[in-house]
Formats: structure tokens, sequence, C-alpha cells
């Protein structure tokens, strides 16, 4: 059923002729005449009596105005909803993030959108990489910050950046090469990041190039790590936003052979997701309507953003 004739109809009501209505439609008088002998032939019925007297609805096509107007109300709050979606008024954006890149990247992101769109609530959830990969699939986040690349096919990711492992150095009375080399590093008892994905990044990287890494312990706060090696119990090598802050008295060096803990953004794959969702995602990746003044993470040494794409 077409609504544009529906709603030429119940102005036609309105009206009480055709002529006024396709005067208040701003069309012709035949174009209104032909919209509703369409609904009539559709229907099977005579919606409207015509005569001297103009037009008036028949006994059943009162009947039917009564739907029809309930009709045109529903597809009203339909329309309605969609312009709220669309100006991201009332809507809601939950996005769930391993603690380093929620505690430092995602602030000015997150007071950058609310500040563009005041009327959208943003809610953050901290969690492992796994425990946010686990909410998108459940759908209870729309938007996960993850460490790439992930194994699961239901998930759609892009990079943000990428976070550099640095080397932490305890206090030492002797001065500490700028650049360290295997040899540098074979001196040192190692405390691990009790988390499978960084630690066997760093394993896998040690083995890579032929080395052995000596652990003395494995902890799950990155907090921890810090403070250890501050008070001289050991070398740590970690994801640089996760040292996050790193005491004056910590060495900081780079890995004789450079490794990186990707950033990504993940969303659930082949889902419709709100606008809001999508204007976020521009938000992170410096597009749409972000494009022109895209966040910087300059202030993150070692942080290195993906080059843009060059448009098709």
């Amino acid at each position: 059923m077409n609504i544009s004739h529906l709603q030429i109809l119940l102005m036609v009501v309105e009206c009480g002729s055709f002529s006024e209505a396709a005067l208040r439609l701003e069309t012709s008088q035949s174009a209104v005449s032909r919209a509703i002998a369409a609904l009539e032939a559709e229907l099977g019925i005579t919606v409207l009596s015509r005569g001297h007297f103009g037009a008036r609805p028949t006994p059943i096509g009162e009947r039917i105005l009564v739907h029809v107007r309930q009709m045109l109300q529903s597809r009203d709050n339909i329309d309605h909803e969609i312009n709220l979606e669309k100006n991201l008024n009332g809507s809601r954006i939950r996005v769930a993030s391993f603690r380093s890149a929620a505690t430092h990247l995602l602030p000015p992101l997150i007071a950058r959108f609310c500040q563009r769109f005041p009327n959208v609530e943003v809610t953050l959830t901290e969690d492992e990489p796994t425990g946010v990969e686990q909410a998108l699939r459940e759908g209870r986040v729309d938007l996960g910050l993850v460490a790439l690349p992930r194994g699961s096919e239901e998930l759609e990711t892009w990079e943000l950046a990428r976070d550099e492992f640095v080397v932490l150095l305890p206090p030492s009375a002797k001065p500490v090469p700028e650049c360290l080399t295997w040899e540098d590093l074979a001196d040192y008892a190692f405390i691990l990041y009790n988390y499978a994905e960084c630690t066997s990044a760093v394993r896998e990287h040690w083995a890579k190039w032929g080395q052995a890494i000596r652990v003395a312990h494995e902890i799950k706060q990155d907090s921890t790590i810090v403070s250890m090696v501050s008070q001289g119990l050991g070398a740590a090598v970690l994801p640089r936003l996760a040292a996050l802050p790193i005491p004056p008295t910590v060495q900081v060096r780079s890995l004789p052979e450079p490794l990186d803990r990707v950033i990504g953004v993940a969303v659930l794959a082949n889902v419709l997701h709100a606008p809001a969702v999508f204007a976020f995602l521009d938000l992170l990746r410096g597009q749409g309507i972000f494009a022109d003044a895209p966040v910087s993470f300059d202030q993150y040494p070692g942080l290195k953003r993906p080059l843009p794409q060059p448009k098709p």
C-alpha cells in the first residue's frame, strides 16, 4: 500500500475537495485524482463520494480512515525515531578496552566525542582483550579496543596505533648504553607480565632472535611490575603505555630489535550498528566529520598511528 496515496486520501477528507487538497499538497488536481483512483483500485472499494458537495468518505471509507490515521502516525513515529538516531540524540555507545588504552588513549577521545555530541551517552568498561572480545560477541558492548591480530572471524578490526615494547631497567650506579644489545639484556633477570598475549609476544621475540630470557617473576599488574623494577628486583619488558607512569629512577631503553603491540578497534562483523557507533569509529580513525582534525597521540613517545590510506 502506497503511503503517499494514504496521505493524499487524508488530505482530501480534511479539505473536503480534490482541488483544495491539490493546493495544500502543491500538486495538480489530476495527480490527486489518479492517486485516489489507484488506491480504490488496489482496495477494490470506493473510499470517497464525489459530487457538487465536494468529496466525502463513504461508510467503509470512514472505517478505513481510522486505520489510515494510525498508519500515518506510525510512519511519523518511525521518521521521528530515525531522525533521532541520525542526529545521535539520546543514543548510547558502549566501549570496552584493556587497561592501558582505557587509561591513556580513550579519555581524551571520549571527551572530544561528547563535546561534539553532548546528547550521546558513552560508557567505558575496562577488561582484558579476551574479555573485550567476549563482550563484543555477547552484544554487551558496541566497540572495543584490543591487541591485534585477533583470531576471530566474528570481529571486524582496524589498526588504531602501534605501541612500542620497551625495556625497563632498575636503578644502577653504572651507565646503561643508549642502544642495548642482546648481550646487555642477558645480564638481567626479567619480571614478565602474567598475561598470555604480552608474555607470548616477548618470549617469541626473544626466541626469534635466538635468545633465551631469564624470568624471575610473572606479575599480573603492570603497575606492580614497574614498582618492582624501581626497587631493583629485576628488569621488565612492557608496552610503553602499560608502563606509564614510569618513575624517574627507572631507565627506559628500546629493544635491540623493535617489537610493537598493535592496538586495534574491533566491532562485531555483519551487524547493523547504530550511527553513533560509526561516528565514534570516525573519531578513532580520524575520518568523516573528524577528518580535518584527527586526535593526535604525540604526547605518548613511541606510539605511532597508522599512515592514512589513500582515498579510492
